[in-house]
Order: C-alpha cells, then structure tokens, then sequence
C-alpha cells in the first residue's frame, strides 16, 4: 500500500477534521453503490478499499502517537532545545519525578526560558490533571517554535482532551435545572429545621 496520506490526498499535518473530510469526500465518490451495474465497479471497489485502508491507518498512526505523548516525552529531542537540562528535566517527567523537575524547570532564569521550557511546563501540568494550564504553556512553545512536530502534537491532544471534558460536563449538568436545585435545598432546609 501507498502513503496514507496521499491516498487521501492530504498532509500528514492536516488535523483531525481535515482527514475526516477528506475522507467523507472520496468514500461519496468511490461508494461502490454508485457503480451497479458499471463496467467500473470492481475499480471502485478497489479504490473504496484503499481509502478505508488509509483512513483507518491515520487514525491508528495518531492513536499510538497520542498514547506515546501522554505516557513519556522524547528525551533526544533537547539538544536542539537548550541542552543536557532539558534532557534531565524530561527524564525526571517521564520517570514520575514531577516536583524535582518542576523545580529545577522554575530555577532556569526568565531570560533563558525558550519554547522548550515552555513545554515541559505544559507537561508537568498534564502530568498533575491541569489540562487548561497545560494548553497555556504548550500554545506558547508552539507559538515561539512553530516548526515542532511534537509540541503540535501534544497541542492537539490536549484540545481534544479539554473538549471531551466540556462535554461531558455540558451532558451531565444538561439534567439538572434550577427546579432541581431549589427542590433540593428546601427539603435540606426542612430538614435542618427539624433535628439540627
């Protein structure tokens, strides 16, 4: 089989929801229901294969590549990004040593903090549940180093973490309205009355 990506005919940077489309967009042109009884269908059966193929290999690639950035960092990625502390501070992270490394990461001066301090910050916080922090801090490595792949990545995975958050959050207040809270604090107001 092909790239992927080129089968889709989309860049390995495109998100989520560009693949989805791309995806939709060939599968409604190549559905073998719209070559019955034409002397193309076993080609369009083929060509249907192969982006289901292609799809299902994106999603897989990004799944194993989400589960990676969620469990460790790269620890060769710091000699481009500021040297042997980094790579310390990511060693730490990845070996659960979170307030040793947040303590060396808030000894390096203002000055010399760069995208990848910036990072590791945002993975700290991942690794302690702040996603909302964490997206601050990761935004800002990739705002100062647009070009890295894995702060794009953990980026995006964080977005997508904080938006099956709100969800879910959204779906489990959607049942309890105001009635519900007002009947539920005049029956503990009666009784408080009656035996506090």
């Amino acid at each position: 089989m092909n790239n992927p990506y080129d089968i889709l005919g989309i860049s390995p940077n495109a998100t989520n929801e560009e693949v989805k489309s791309a995806y939709r967009a060939l599968a409604k042109k190549y559905h073998p229901d719209n070559y019955v009884d034409s002397p193309i269908a076993d080609l369009a059966e083929k060509k249907m294969q192969e982006i289901n193929w292609a799809y299902d290999e994106i999603l897989r690639q990004r799944t194993e590549a989400k589960s990676n950035s969620q469990n460790t960092y790269n620890t060769n990625s710091y000699q481009s990004q500021g040297g042997p502390r980094y790579g310390n501070i990511r060693m730490m992270i990845n070996n659960g040593e979170i307030d040793s490394a947040e303590a060396l990461l808030n000894s390096i001066k203002l000055d010399e903090r760069n995208a990848e301090w910036y990072f590791l910050k945002g993975c700290i916080f991942t690794r302690r549940g702040y996603i909302f922090d964490a997206i601050k801090f990761i935004d800002k490595a990739c705002s100062m180093d647009p070009g890295n792949q894995e702060y794009k990545m953990m980026r995006d995975n964080l977005r997508s973490q904080s938006n099956n958050y709100s969800n879910q959050t959204q779906q489990n207040s959607a049942g309890c309205s105001m009635c519900d809270v007002c009947s539920t604090l005049i029956c503990l107001d009666c009784l408080c009355n009656h035996g506090c």
